[in-house]
């Protein structure tokens, strides 16, 4: 079903794909907070050049997916801005977007990984706990949607 499922690093051209992505699923169940806009219309300044990485998941050519790893500071980064167009969702692209951040943060020698979701995103939080995330206490955030922090010691 994935035979045609790769997974790259970011480019500029996939800079409206991953406001696209975002903004749907966050619209969907939530309201678009400044802090999202703020990373999502210039991601360059926001997630890669501090140090961060956005992967975009292609299905037949076709972006699909995306998620960010945010650097937080002394080895720790941030799971951010996972998304899954909901036409393709079911297909493992989520999984596969994860454990590509997974394995970046390693290369890159990360310490721990965080993130911070709302318990209302079942199918989110089920893939947070088998890539290897647990529940942490949550601590203070700029999103008024998130009501639950995980995290991955590396």
């Amino acid at each position: 079903m994935n035979d045609d499922l790769s997974i790259v690093d970011f480019s500029p051209e996939y800079r409206a794909d991953f406001k696209r992505l975002n903004i749907a699923w966050i619209a969907k169940y939530f309201e678009v907070e400044s802090h999202d806009l703020e990373q999502l219309d210039d991601p360059e300044h926001h997630i890669i050049e501090p140090g961060g990485y956005i992967f975009f998941a292609k299905l037949n050519g076709r972006v699909v997916g995306t998620v960010a790893l945010v650097p937080s500071g002394d080895g720790e980064f941030e799971l951010a801005k996972m998304a899954v167009d909901e036409n393709f969702q079911g297909r493992q692209i989520g999984k596969k977007l994860g454990e590509a951040l997974v394995t970046r943060a390693r290369e890159i020698g990360a310490r721990r990984i965080v993130l911070e979701s709302n318990r209302r995103l079942t199918p989110a939080l089920t893939l947070y706990g088998r890539l290897g995330f647990r529940e942490v206490p949550l601590v203070p955030t700029p999103y008024a949607r998130a009501d639950i922090r995980m995290e991955m010691e590396l």
